[in-house]
């Protein structure tokens, strides 16, 4: 019997061997790369720490003991341990095992991060809590050397290094990666621990010789070893730590289960906070991911276990791939443009333009707020910034986005790659509230190009305004085929033109061909509908207002929240123009979404062609087409 078949509990890990402990994490190597090829998920991350994770199960006492795993691409080996195992073919899948902790799921899950640099503060609030209520119990924090890079980490440590009695291990998985290879001041600091081993060789020599002297050897001895910490000073620079006034141990080879375990062990029994620095190999064991270096298979779809080479058919062009090749483009016929991102430059698309152009791009690590306010400083300097993030992480830059950029009247362009419904990474990765954000942010202009044409002449268009903030957002999906309009006028693509129509459907982005669908079924019903892209969704075009009066309903679509989103803003102008033509609109709930397939979210939602059709013939049909109030008309929520 397979050993990992009697895990079923953190428990069970405690009567093993070291032998029998080296062989279990084989195991749960194979496991991982069995599984996770069949249903794709963050692989490389989690066969980093395979030992660590046992290590830290062993020392800890979980659920008692928290487990806080920031960002939480790391918490399959967690998983496992806590008897999950056999639910890992439903994984990242509807109704399945998310690709993140989840409380849902287990007890021994207490915080579902999926947005970095936030576990410190979990963890100190946590322990804060324990301590004030009497209760003898330790907070593991486990943070990756990509996380650091946040400065959300660094305000909690500098509060964690004031609180000496407070039970809280910080562990930090280094292993020069968060996507890609960690970049900046603290990656230089951790490359030195690191790589440095002259402090433990200086005093393990002087510990042999010293020790062999007669008489004054072992007080001669304990007086080096008490100077140990200007040694360190000398020879490694962890004063990065030191300077904080936190115990800090390592750095440990994170491979190594039982130096880990004692390490943790001690970091247990001092009593108050402390750093445990240990060295991981992201993508350990599996050659195909040790051999990658964009991202050591950070993150794969289904893959063929054997070969590492993905399972997909033919590969498509995504709005990634368009976007990549036409900042190349841009980057030629415009010197002053330049690039940002937060440890994202692969996945966004900017590998090629850093090639092409290596002084125009700017990887600030996982610091978006920082990112934002850089590039009013470069707008403010003469250059044009473009900062490419996920959608999703555009959230924790609002504030820099508000009044940094746009009070300021900074021409600063946000290319938000993943917006909408994303699907299986979950509901923090949904790309779902940058559009209610930016409606509230003075002077933003937000486009949702419906195809690569209009992509490419939505960021020609942005980079060309230096005194505000530009959006250009996209969805993570492949590219669709050109859409072309019937005709264009003041601004509006016309994309479906019927005579007399009653209804008019808008369109966003994503959604321009479900907006296509909609109209098909409802002329098929006897109801002639025009359809428009509005290219530029903020602020609303005063056309589209006048285009808006000259129908019997208008209803539209987006791929974003209807609470504050494009309808939202139309409602709003309608109502300013005095335009009394009722509106429906489609869009995404304002609920957390739980993950599935993006086509299981969107039927569950009733964002559907079929959907939106029956609920607009439904209204049409029962007459609800009179002058509106200043309520918009949402849709109702399908359930799955």
């Amino acid at each position: 019997m397979a050993l990992l078949d009697q895990i079923t509990q953190p428990s069970d890990l405690r009567g093993l061997t070291s032998v029998e402990l080296d062989e279990l994490a084989r195991e749960i190597r194979a496991f991982l790369v069995t599984n996770v090829s069949r249903t794709g998920g963050h692989l490389g991350p989690n066969l980093g720490v395979v030992e660590l994770t046992i290590a830290i199960h062993r020392v800890f006492d979980s659920p008692k003991d928290p487990m806080v795993f920031d960002t939480g691409h790391q918490s399959y080996v967690h998983k496992i341990l806590t008897g999950r195992a056999g639910q890992f073919e439903s994984l990242r899948q509807k109704g399945g095992l998310s690709g993140y902790p989840s409380r849902a799921e287990s007890e021994h899950d207490w915080v579902e991060n999926s947005h970095a640099s936030t576990s410190l503060s979990w963890a100190e609030g946590m322990a804060k809590a324990f301590r004030l209520k009497g209760e003898d119990r330790t907070v593991v924090a486990v943070i990756g050397d990509g996380a650091l890079t946040g400065g959300m980490a660094w305000e909690a440590l500098n509060n964690i290094a004031v609180q000496t009695d407070l039970k809280l291990v910080v562990v930090v998985n280094d292993n020069g990666r968060s996507y890609t290879p960690t970049v900046g001041g603290l990656a230089t600091h951790l490359a030195g621990l690191r790589t440095d081993r002259r402090y433990e060789a200086a005093l393990d020599v002087a510990k042999r010789s010293i020790n062999k002297a007669p008489i004054f050897g072992r007080p001669a001895y304990d007086l080096l070893h008490g100077m140990k910490t200007g040694l360190k000073d000398v020879l490694a620079p962890q004063g990065m730590f030191s300077d904080l006034g936190l115990k800090y141990l390592g750095p440990i080879d994170g491979h190594d289960e039982d130096a880990v375990e004692k390490a943790l062990e001690r970091a247990k029994g001092f009593g108050g906070p402390v750093i445990v620095h240990v060295i991981t190999q992201k993508g350990r064991g599996f050659k195909f991911a040790e051999d990658n270096e964009e991202d050591r298979f950070h993150a794969v779809g289904k893959i063929n276990e054997l070969t590492g080479e993905p399972l997909s058919a033919a590969v498509q062009a995504t709005w990634t791939d368009a976007f990549s090749d036409h900042m190349v483009r841009m980057g030629d016929k415009h010197p002053e443009l330049v690039a940002i991102t937060a440890a994202m430059l692969h996945p966004v698309g900017l590998a090629r333009f850093s090639q092409v152009f290596p002084d125009r791009v700017f990887d600030v690590g996982i610091a978006e707020q920082h990112a934002v306010t850089s590039a009013a400083g470069l707008a403010a300097g003469g250059l044009h910034p473009v900062v490419a993030v996920y959608s999703t992480f555009l959230n924790r830059a609002f504030d820099q986005l508000l009044m940094d950029v746009a009070m300021h009247g900074q021409g600063v362009t946000f290319c938000l790659d993943r917006a909408g419904v994303t699907g299986s990474d979950g509901a923090s990765h949904n790309g779902m509230w940058d559009v209610s954000m930016c409606s509230l942010v003075p002077g933003l202009r937000l486009s949702s190009p419906r195809d690569r044409q209009r992509m490419e002449e939505a960021l020609e268009t942005a980079i060309g305004v230096c005194d505000a903030p530009t959006v250009v957002r996209w969805s993570k999906e492949k590219l669709p085929d050109p859409i072309e309009a019937v005709r264009h006028e003041n601004g509006l693509d016309l994309l479906r033109v019927a005579e007399d129509a009653e209804v008019l459907v808008v369109g966003h982005g994503q959604f321009v061909g479900l907006a296509l669908d909609v109209a098909e079924r409802l002329t098929r019903q006897g109801i002639a509908a025009t359809v428009v892209d509005p290219l530029w969704s903020i602020p609303v075009n005063p056309a589209l207002v006048d285009l808006a009066a000259q129908h019997r309903l208008v209803v539209n679509v987006e791929d974003s929240m209807v609470a504050g989103g494009t309808g939202s803003a139309l409602s709003q102008e309608m109502r300013r123009m005095r335009v009394q033509t009722p509106l429906m609109c489609f869009g995404i709930p304002q609920e957390f979404l739980a993950h599935a397939s993006r086509n299981e979210v969107l039927a569950a939602h009733g964002l559907t062609g079929q959907d939106i059709a029956r609920e607009v013939l439904g209204c049409y049909l029962a007459g609800n087409t009179e002058p509106a109030t200043d309520e918009v008309i949402a849709t109702p929520r399908r359930q799955a």
